[in-house]
């Protein structure tokens, strides 16, 4: 039988899994706009600690559903975690936009933190699972777009429920509709997406690779045949049972960390370290302070949030033709270069005191060179670097390793801005950046177009 992909299949399953990177993206940022207004109900608007524990609660959720995420995706399958990360936002959704105090705000947070950190994982490993090698990387792409759109959707929502704020002014009055009213809808707005991502996920299939290690062959089978007809199906199954046979070792987390292994976890973690550490991410959950820096107001930083947004999208849709052609080596050095040259400039406008259009382009020309690199590449790489058998455990790791990254990036962006200044903050990215490009060009394999059994038989 003639080997044809059934595209609007592989299509269907990999966009609903992505789901869960759009409401990633959305409970990510939408914090940002609505910042200014919850401090004032909350009467932290004065409280530097209070401000920093609202904004980084959510990723120690991150860290617990990443930590988590991989052991009960090995035990239970990669759908149901798809399933529990689409109720945990759900629920999340609601109660953050429902307490009138500071604590359960705290903790509503937390708990939409651990379902970004458990779909940070499972959404792109799924997609790696069911995706033919030779759009692997464009499809988990379609993971990172979703992400980006679900920032934009934020960004957009949280400009549109807004009302209009005076000019110059510094500080929402307490009375004013944002503040007893306008931060609520802008967080209820993700039940949403989050209840259309509950009732889709249920029609797509368990990853045939999870279904293979459980030994539910046939079951597994179905899935492949639909993806690709009986020819594929053989194919895959056949590849994917050699490999192992040829390594009978359980994975775990233990094993993860010893020869031969050890060299790829290092890997997968510098990846994903490096994806937060390169320091795009500040700019969405800081813009406010990055653009007053610059020289604007509440209101205009609002639309310029917005304008990153849309930046953002439009050149992950660049990253959706050139990651299976370019490859994600070259992607990543790319990426890593880009942003040290762009910091470094930005970082002298600052200390020259440069203010008004160019730093926003300075800042779009950032996101723009993270959007079509990094920021989809990353992911890309870690679904895919994985021998099956450690696939689980090693995303979970990885992705703990990115959201620590994210913590300590978000946690040291207000000090360091403080003690080093703009300029001095965004040369030490510029810094990092440089030793990203250098190691990228030394230890970054080349895995475009490859089955996930052939990256396993390279690299180990």
């Amino acid at each position: 039988m003639k080997n044809l992909l059934n595209r609007k299949f592989i299509y269907f399953i990999c966009c609903v899994s992505a789901m869960g990177g759009l409401l990633f993206g959305y409970d990510w940022v939408v914090i940002g706009g609505a910042k200014p207004f919850y401090e004032t109900f909350f009467g932290i608007e004065t409280d530097p600690v209070m401000q920093g524990l609202a904004m980084s609660i959510a990723i120690a959720g991150c860290l617990v559903g990443a930590m988590v995420a991989g052991f009960f995706a090995d035990l239970f399958g990669r759908k149901p975690l798809l399933l529990f990360s689409a109720v945990v936002f759900l629920l999340s959704a609601y109660m953050t936009g429902a307490v009138d105090t500071f604590t359960p705000f705290l903790i509503a947070r937390l708990i939409g933190g651990v379902a970004i950190g458990v779909a940070s994982g499972m959404s792109p490993m799924y997609i790696a699972e069911v995706s033919p090698p030779a759009t692997r990387g464009q499809m988990v792409s379609i993971n990172q777009l979703t992400i980006v759109l679900g920032i934009l959707s934020a960004q957009i929502v949280n400009w549109l429920i807004a009302e209009p704020i005076p000019q110059g002014m510094e500080l929402p009055p307490l009375e004013s509709w944002n503040c007893q009213s306008g931060w609520r809808w802008m967080f209820w707005a993700e039940a949403f997406p989050a209840a259309v991502f509950l009732i889709l996920v249920l029609f797509i299939p368990e990853s045939p690779r999870w279904l293979i290690g459980r030994g539910k062959d046939e079951k597994a089978g179905d899935v492949f045949r639909h993806i690709g007809g009986v020819e594929y199906a053989e194919a895959e199954i056949m590849a994917i049972k050699e490999s192992e046979t040829e390594s009978q070792e359980k994975g775990s987390l233990s094993g993860l960390f010893r020869r031969p292994y050890l060299s790829l976890i290092i890997l997968g973690i510098v990846i994903a370290v490096f994806q937060q550490w390169c320091g795009t991410n500040v700019i969405f959950n800081y813009a406010q302070e990055i653009f007053a820096n610059a020289g604007y107001d509440l209101g205009e930083m609002l639309f310029n949030i917005v304008l990153t947004g849309i930046t953002n999208v439009v050149f992950t849709f660049v990253a959706l033709y050139t990651v299976d052609r370019i490859g994600r080596k070259k992607l990543m050095m790319i990426g890593a270069g880009g942003l040290f040259a762009i910091y470094l400039i930005l970082g002298s406008c600052y200390f020259l005191e440069v203010s008004g259009v160019l730093m926003v382009i300075l800042v779009m020309l950032a996101i723009a060179c993270y959007a079509m690199t990094l920021g989809p590449v990353t992911w890309v790489l870690l679904a895919e670097i994985f021998p099956n058998k450690f696939r689980g455990v090693a995303m979970a790791v990885c992705t703990f390793a990115l959201w620590t990254g994210c913590f300590t990036l978000t946690y040291s962006f207000p000090i360091l801005n403080s003690s080093l200044g703009s300029y001095g903050t965004f040369w030490l990215y510029s810094a990092i950046c440089l030793a990203g490009f250098i190691y990228f060009r030394k230890r970054l394999p080349e895995t475009k177009g490859k089955t996930l059994e052939q990256i396993e038989k390279e690299l180990i």
